[in-house]
């Protein structure tokens, strides 16, 4: 079993900056891909990023692109989300997720953990 913790989110302005963290426990971080989603009220959840297991390949939904940045820390368990230049139309709440191997996947059905979610608003 994982378990996935987020934080960080919150409420900021067009234009700030917010860093999600996900904390992860239960198997060997370091030997898995990670993927952060997010879902807006009434819509369907959309990957946001992706990142192997080693870090060296990432993936970014174009909405994100240039904008946001994931990273992980293996010696820390960790994922992160750096989310700059931020938009209303980012407001969601954001998911850390695993998906079975090291393999980067980008669709919400290939991923077998999920936390429980952090509220990110953008206020205009």
């Amino acid at each position: 079993q994982v378990q996935l913790v987020e934080s960080g989110g919150g409420l900021v302005q067009t234009g700030g900056s917010l860093r999600l963290s996900c904390a992860a426990s239960g198997r060997t971080f370091r030997n898995y891909a990670m993927g952060w989603f997010r879902q807006a009220p009434g819509k369907e959840r959309e990957v946001v990023a992706a990142i192997s297991w080693s870090g060296g390949a990432t993936y970014y939904a174009n909405s994100v692109k240039g904008r946001f940045t994931i990273s992980r820390d293996n010696a820390k368990n960790t994922v992160y989300l750096q989310m700059n230049a931020l938009k209303p139309e980012d407001t969601a709440v954001y998911y850390c997720a695993a998906p079975p191997g090291s393999v980067l996947r980008t669709t919400k059905d290939e991923y077998e953990y999920w936390g429980q979610g952090t509220q990110v608003t953008v206020s205009s």
